[in-house]
């Protein structure tokens, strides 16, 4: 835990106590699952904000989706991100520019049944209108290396969105399944300044 609050202190942001985390709205999928997930007029109040995700696609095959977000409805090619990521295989890193939304990074799928996959997303200073918005985000989940040789899967993504505007929404979709299963869960939190 001291590892990843000197991280969190080096980076810029100072880590939040837990009373600094205050709940916007918990978004969980029911049992027809849902192809998205929007988070609606988000209130400016908060300093940053962050999504808690423990989510699952129906991605029937391969044992690992995607999760990509766009702000305010904005899915023009203004989002980039890069990352570091390690699994059972060993570890590389990516970055493509351009984009028409932002990763939140990878998440486990039907294929690999009743393993549900965590991310956190920073979204720091989301209401700055004299800056562009970036994201920070932790995701991961393990398959004890039974399925598809993959032993697991951990990442490390920072995205970017070239706009000044105020975040006001958040919509997240999946890659490659049609839906987010069953007991997938969002939450939204904001963190005070």
């Amino acid at each position: 835990m001291s590892l990843i609050l000197g991280i969190l202190a080096q980076s810029g942001g100072a880590a939040a106590s837990a009373s600094s985390y205050e709940s916007i709205a918990t978004v969980t999928v029911g049992s027809g699952g849902s192809s998205s997930v929007s988070f609606t007029s988000i209130p400016s109040t908060f300093k940053h904000l962050q999504l808690r995700i423990f989510a699952a696609t129906n991605r029937g095959t391969y044992s690992l989706d995607n999760i990509f977000g766009t702000f305010n409805g904005d899915s023009s090619a203004a989002y980039s991100f890069h990352g570091l990521e390690g699994s059972f295989g060993g570890a590389s890193g990516n970055a493509t520019a351009n984009n028409t939304d932002f990763r939140t990074g990878t998440i486990s799928s039907s294929a690999s049944p009743n393993i549900f996959a965590a991310s956190i997303v920073d979204i720091l200073d989301y209401a700055d209108t004299n800056k562009y918005k970036t994201t920070r985000s932790l995701s991961g989940f393990d398959l004890n290396g039974t399925i598809s040789g993959i032993g697991g899967f951990v990442q490390l993504y920072s995205s970017n969105w070239r706009s000044t505007s105020a975040v006001t929404s958040i919509t997240l979709n999946r890659q490659s399944g049609s839906n987010f299963i069953q007991y997938s869960s969002f939450a939204l939190y904001g963190i005070k300044g």
